[in-house]
C-alpha cells in the first residue's frame, strides 16, 4: 500500500509543487503524493521551467488550497516554510509532521536560485525515500532486464545512451543538435532512459547535463559496450554533428 505524502508551503507555486513533482517522479511506486498551499497562487513558470529541463513531468501540477487536502488521510505532512508551518497547525492527525525550511525562491525571480532549490530538494527527497525503504523494509528499485531492453528498444533512445556513454555527459540541447529532432522529443526520451535507471542528470550554471547512472550494474554496462563496439554507426552522424557545433554549452560552462 502507497503512502501518502503532503507537501505545503505559502504559495504552492515553487517550492511543494516541485517536491510534490520530484517524488512523484523518484518514487511514485512507493507514494501517492500532492501539495497545497495555505495562500495559493499560480505556479511559478521558473519552477515548472527547471522541472521540465530536469526531465521531469510537470503535467498536471497546479496550485491548491490547504483547507481542500487537509481533511484527507495523510501519512506524512510535510512543510517546506516556517509562514506555512506555523499557520497550517495539525493538517492530519494521524499524520508524522516533517518541517524542511526552503528559501522562497520566487523571491529572487532568477533561474539559477530555482535550480539550486531544485538540486537541494531532490537531495532531500532523497535521503526521505531512503529513510522510508529502510523503515518499511523495501528494497531498493532492482534494474529489471524487461524494463532496461524496453527502455533501449527506441532507436533514438538507444543512439542517445550510446552517445551519451561516448562523450561522458551532454546536455538537452547539445543532443537536439546532433540528432536533428526538437527538444520535447528529446527531453521524452532523456525521461525514459532516467526513469529506467540508465541516466541520472546534474546541473552545472544554465546547463543540465546527462550521464550513465553509476549505479548501473555490471550486465548493462557489458550490455552497452558490446553495443557500441559492434554498431559504431548508430552514433556516427550525431557524433559529426555534435562535433562541428561551434557553441556548444560544455565550452562555455
Amino acid at each position: 500500500m502507497k503512502r501518502r505524502v503532503l507537501f505545503v508551503c505559502t504559495a504552492n507555486s515553487a517550492r511543494s509543487l516541485m517536491a510534490e513533482a520530484v517524488l512523484r517522479d523518484m518514487a511514485g511506486d512507493q507514494f501517492e503524493v500532492a501539495s497545497a498551499g495555505t495562500d495559493p497562487a499560480k505556479p511559478n513558470p521558473l519552477a515548472l521551467q527547471v522541472l521540465e529541463e530536469a526531465g521531469i513531468d510537470t503535467a498536471g501540477l497546479h496550485s491548491k488550497q490547504l483547507a481542500d487536502l487537509q481533511e484527507q488521510p495523510w501519512d506524512y505532512v510535510i512543510t517546506l516554510c516556517d509562514k506555512a508551518a506555523s499557520e497550517c497547525g495539525v493538517v492530519h492527525a494521524g499524520a508524522q509532521q516533517i518541517h524542511w525550511d526552503f528559501p522562497d525562491p520566487a523571491a529572487t525571480n532568477r533561474h539559477a536560485t530555482f535550480a539550486l532549490t531544485l538540486k537541494e530538494l531532490k537531495e532531500r527527497i532523497g535521503l526521505f525515500t531512503l529513510v522510508h525503504q529502510k523503515e518499511t523494509g523495501l528494497k531498493p528499485v532492482e534494474f529489471n532486464p524487461v524494463s532496461v531492453f524496453k527502455a533501449l528498444g527506441d532507436e533514438l533512445r538507444l543512439s542517445a545512451l550510446l552517445l551519451i556513454r561516448h562523450q561522458g555527459r551532454l546536455c538537452v540541447c547539445e543532443l537536439t543538435e546532433a540528432f536533428e529532432v526538437s527538444q520535447p522529443k528529446v527531453s521524452r526520451h532523456l525521461a525514459t532512459l532516467r526513469d529506467g535507471g540508465l541516466l541520472d542528470t546534474e546541473r552545472h550554471g544554465q546547463w543540465v547535463y546527462y550521464y550513465l547512472n553509476p549505479a548501473l550494474p555490471e550486465w548493462v554496462r557489458r550490455v552497452l559496450e558490446e553495443t557500441a563496439i559492434h554498431n559504431a554507426a548508430l552514433i556516427d552522424a550525431p557524433l559529426a554533428r555534435l562535433e562541428s557545433m561551434a557553441d556548444r554549452p560544455v565550452r562555455c560552462s
